[in-house]
């Protein structure tokens, strides 16, 4: 059988892998470098994603892949920390002191906050679908719970839209960070960077038979002669694992996405106290600092390296990349010369956006040859992530082996 795969990110390979050896599988990806959102730079001989990554301990999935793909050796568990940056000031929030000395929240606050993250992985997700996370929030914790800490979060990563995410994303945001000790959240990266995984992937695959084809667009398929055919190709079966839409397989799909611009900037000091993971209450052209070397060793790399984090609705503004970067430099006093480097990564379709209702919105894998599966399948609902994407991809292979049986 032979199968087209529109996307080479992470769903794209996992399937692609999983559909190689007794099938020809041909991947078109668009970009000119394999992985999606989880493609990488290369800079001064290390390898760092383009947006940040991280995998947690209940990854299952993802885990018994690094495996499967013999990298399992390389992954480390590390402590990514937390802090909120107010009024011109870096406050961390990882320790059970520095949370109590945050003069930003009651006692009380404090208490609910604990009590809502304790309980978060007991909370009926589907039953929260309809329910806005910011009314959760003020009928569950109050007011000032949700305007001093979870709407600057909010507003910070939907935007205009934040109004309209649901509770059942909220709670499992929390639920999937809940994996904190007194040092920090629990969290794994690969010494080397996810380049490894995607590397591997693609080696893998290709052992097996299967074709990556970079900087080649999939144009719309068409149903010809009981197959589909793609780029002048003939397949007996098309599997789409980019965003809805984007070549017009399955019909239209109502799944709202957002955009994602992410700077990575390479310095020679920390800015942020040690912080790995650093939410700006303060309006800023980005919604978080992300300190990556706050959270893997500065040693694998030779420079500090920082994320800055902004997400965006329809289409991002003008000269945005300099405007996140002059205010970086303002705001945290980094002269010129510590920068070594920066580059601005843009993708206008980055992630689903879980608004109420969503949960009746998420598409099939499909049937009868013409599948789809990505960041908007089920595994990756209510909040994705690369397990969710692993998932999917394994999900949608054995379908279409399947019903090619």
């Amino acid at each position: 059988m032979r199968v087209c795969v529109v996307g080479g990110g992470l769903t794209g390979l996992v399937a692609a892998l999983n559909l190689s050896g007794d099938n020809h599988v041909v991947v078109l990806e668009k970009g000119d470098s394999p992985g999606g959102c989880l493609s990488s730079y290369h800079r001064n001989g290390y390898w760092v994603e383009r947006f940040y990554h991280h995998l947690f301990s209940g990854d299952s999935r993802l885990l018994s892949l690094l495996n499967e793909l013999g990298i399992d050796d390389r992954l480390e568990w590390l402590r990514g920390t937390t802090g909120y940056y107010v009024q011109g000031r870096i406050h961390p929030l990882t320790t059970p002191m520095e949370i109590l000395r945050y003069p930003y929240l009651s006692l009380a606050d404090k208490a609910r906050l604990a009590l809502l993250t304790l309980q978060a992985r007991r909370l009926d997700t589907d039953a929260l679908d309809r329910v806005p996370a910011a009314e959760f929030i003020r009928t569950r914790l109050g007011d000032s719970l949700y305007n001093s800490f979870f709407e600057p979060l909010l507003r910070s990563k939907f935007g205009d839209r934040s109004e309209e995410v649901s509770a059942a994303w909220l709670v499992s945001r929390i639920a999937i960070r809940s994996n904190r000790g007194a040092g920090g959240e629990r969290l794994g990266y690969l010494k080397g960077g996810f380049h490894l995984l995607v590397e591997r992937l693609m080696e893998a695959a290709g052992e097996k038979g299967c074709e990556v084809r970079l900087s080649t667009p999939a144009r719309r398929p068409e149903r010809h002669n009981g197959r589909w055919r793609v780029n002048k190709e003939t397949f007996d079966a098309v599997l789409c694992t980019i965003p809805p839409g984007g070549t017009g397989t399955g019909g239209a799909m109502d799944v709202p996405y957002q955009g994602a611009a992410c700077m990575t900037i390479g310095l020679d000091r920390d800015v942020t106290g040690g912080v790995y993971w650093l939410n700006m209450k303060d309006p800023a052209p980005y919604g978080a600092v992300v300190s990556h070397t706050n959270f893997a060793p500065v040693e694998w790399y030779g420079e500090h390296l920082v994320y800055l984090a902004s997400y965006f609705n329809r289409t991002l503004p003008p000269d945005y990349g300099e405007k996140m970067l002059s205010d970086f430099c303002q705001r945290f006093g980094v002269p010129a010369p510590a920068i070594h480097w920066h580059a601005l990564a843009v993708e206008p379709l980055a992630g689903p956006v879980f608004t109420t209702g969503y949960r009746e919105h998420i598409p099939d894998y499909g049937r009868a040859g013409c599948y789809r599966a990505g960041m908007f399948s089920l595994p990756n609902y209510p909040e994705r992530s690369m397990e969710g994407s692993v998932t999917a991809g394994i999900q949608v292979a054995a379908l279409i082996r399947e019903e090619a049986a």
